[in-house]
């Protein structure tokens, strides 16, 4: 299918649906390890969404239509963002798409819909109806971060649990989910009962399906991988894979940590690949592709264990399809088919 048709599909879809985006919305619920939609099981094929032009540090929706074409291309049913959109026109148009979000709050955001000023209620209680919402989630590997919190981690897990409390009590539609980094441990669980789905950004190489053994042993709650995914520059030579730009090492391992995400046996919810777009913004200079950047956990990066953070998007900044992105639409594709 053309570009120019996706378009086209997308413009129809926003012109017959977006009247309806605030009036029945669709039931999210949990049931055992499954996430529901309407009574029925919804698996996640998702991608991380941060779209920060050239040049920029601030995030904008200036593609938005681009980027939802080719979303739809690559069979793409859930976008998760690290922060809330609050615009009622882009919602509009990523429901009338028939894409579902994640949205995030950050712990401390200057009062701006954050946990610690408890003004992210405002958002939901805002948008709670919007059809286009999946879940809410409450930080971003923050228990990499305990000197976010007075040098003690327990501080957050307090406040993520009352947060999350605190959701139920104003929406009872839509699950609360939270983006762990890897596992979370008996302390992180004990204390955070209110949270529904466990989100986990799993970077062990190509083999996330290493975690389903041991989340199984510690919960009954659904999961999901809320990142999970490699960059397209190698920091050396590894596994046979060059030094340098090597969008085939990207592919590849893109290819076999999706196959065993969807290869659960009922224990994953999905995935929301990381990510949409090379990010810019993140490693140094904003008006050019840098090598270099930090991530926690960066060892479990295929292949060579080194993190370069601007290399991440299945399209690049200019929305040219990188090598990885035909492998995420034909997985994709064949989950949707299943389901």
């Amino acid at each position: 299918m053309s570009r120019e048709s996706l378009f086209m599909i997308l413009f129809i879809s926003m012109t017959f649906m977006s009247c309806n985006s605030l009036s029945n919305s669709d039931e999210v619920t949990v049931s055992g390890r499954q996430l529901l939609v309407n009574g029925k099981p919804y698996t996640i094929t998702g991608i991380c969404y941060h779209p920060v032009p050239i040049g920029s540090i601030e995030r904008s929706f200036e593609t938005l239509d681009q980027d939802l074409a080719l979303m739809l291309e690559a069979g793409i049913n859930t976008i998760r963002v690290y922060e809330p959109i609050d615009d009622k026109s882009v919602l509009d148009r990523i429901d009338a798409a028939g894409i579902k979000l994640i949205i995030g709050f950050g712990y401390d955001q200057k009062g701006v819909y954050d946990i610690k000023s408890g003004s992210f209620i405002d958002y939901i209680n805002k948008y709670k109806t919007h059809n286009a919402i999946l879940m809410w989630e409450l930080g971003n590997e923050y228990n990499y971060h305990p000197e976010w919190f007075e040098g003690d981690i327990k501080n957050w897990y307090k406040a993520m649990n009352a947060a999350a409390e605190v959701i139920h009590n104003n929406d009872p539609n839509h699950p609360v989910t939270t983006a762990h980094g890897d596992l979370p441990n008996e302390l992180a669980l004990s204390m955070s009962p209110n949270i529904d789905v466990w989100g986990m950004n799993v970077y062990r190489m190509v083999a996330p399906e290493s975690i389903y053994p041991e989340w199984t042993a510690v919960s009954t709650k659904p999961m999901y991988f809320s990142e999970a995914g490699a960059d397209s520059y190698m920091g050396k030579a590894a596994e046979g894979y060059a030094q340098g730009e090597n969008q085939k090492a990207q592919a590849d391992a893109n290819k076999i940590i999706l196959e065993r995400t969807f290869d659960s046996q009922g224990i994953c919810s999905g995935v929301t690949l990381f990510s949409f777009t090379d990010g810019w913004w993140k490693a140094g200079n904003n008006d050019v592709q840098d090598v270099g950047g930090w991530a926690p956990e960066g060892s479990g990066v295929p292949y060579d264990r080194i993190p370069n953070e601007e290399y991440w998007g299945i399209v690049d900044i200019h929305r040219n399809k990188k090598e990885t992105f035909n492998v995420v639409k034909e997985i994709y594709l064949n989950q949707k088919h299943k389901q």
